[in-house]
């Protein structure tokens, strides 16, 4: 049963004064720009150094390797790559462990639908690296199904996937943010599906769990701000990996370019300078904001 309009009521007079203690409180204090007597260099590097230790999710896919890599160029000393099968990608992890030999990284198999597994990995990753202070999601699911013939199932699982599992690693790793009493960055993946729909391929289910994650990251930022945390999304456009590979798929690359006014797909080396931004130093005003890349294609 829904909860009874007095309860809702309740609830918000409580949480009011609680936020306006928490923000009075000065856990939100402007942190410090980079000093003066550093060289103009020093202060570039400062501006987007990412600090700490990251968690990606979907560690083993494409735009998330690139992203590890993104992360360790800028600072990130140590890396958790979780994921279903981090087997499959083991000669691209293998290459970050000889690109970066000082710096620690780690691969974890993880279903982000369960929370106890999420919950065991967080521990685990912490007992390893140390406090986390990053966290990007990049697990998910596509599928191609006509709304018409979508089973209950395949509904389900692209939701648990994209949406519920990106909450879920949010949830366990904010809460070790809180305990740390460190703040940091999430940054989730959208698409730009969640902001026009896709076409010519059928995909309701994966567009309306991107929709949800740009609702889930307001939410977030609101509640989590408290805490110094910050929540991002990125809604890239199509990306030239090979989830958009295939002799199957050739008519639909072809609209997608034609209706891009940069005219061809985004390589995913170019999701990394707004992932930077939004887990780095100069991006820690940046809070409950999407980051559309797409070559300008939502622009028509």
């Amino acid at each position: 049963m829904p909860d009874a309009p007095e309860d809702r009521s309740s609830l918000v007079d409580r949480l009011i004064p609680e936020m306006a203690l928490s923000t009075a409180g000065n856990p939100l204090t402007a942190p410090a720009p980079p000093a003066d007597n550093l060289s103009n260099a020093q202060r570039a590097d400062f501006r987007f150094t990412v600090p700490g230790n990251a968690i990606i999710t979907g560690g083993a896919g494409t735009l998330a390797l690139e992203a590890a890599r993104a992360l360790l160029e800028h600072g990130c000393k140590g890396i958790a790559l979780w994921d279903l099968n981090p087997d499959q990608s083991f000669d691209a992890i293998k290459a970050l462990h000889s690109k970066f030999p000082d710096r620690r990284i780690i691969a974890e198999a993880v279903d982000v639908r369960d929370a106890e597994q999420i919950k065991s990995a967080v521990e685990s990753t912490v007992k390893v690296l140390g406090p986390i202070s990053t966290l990007c999601c990049f697990a998910g699911v596509v599928g191609c199904t006509h709304a018409i013939d979508m089973t209950p199932e395949q509904w389900r699982r692209t939701h648990d996937i994209n949406l519920t599992g990106s909450f879920l690693c949010a949830q366990a790793v904010a809460r070790q943010m809180i305990e740390q009493k460190s703040g940091g960055s999430i940054v989730f993946t959208a698409s730009i599906s969640a902001h026009h729909t896709n076409f010519p391929q059928p995909q309701v289910a994966y567009n309306s769990s991107k929709t949800a994650l740009l609702s889930l990251t307001k939410s977030l930022a609101c509640e989590w701000t408290v805490h110094g945390i910050r929540v991002n999304s990125i809604s890239p456009g199509y990306m030239d990996t090979i989830l958009n590979e295939g002799d199957g798929l050739e008519r639909a690359r072809t609209i997608w370019n034609e209706r891009n006014p940069t005219g061809r797909m985004g390589h995913p080396w170019e999701l990394t300078g707004p992932l930077i931004l939004l887990c780095s130093n100069g991006g820690r005003y940046i809070n409950g904001t999407d980051l559309i890349v797409d070559g300008g294609a939502m622009a028509l």
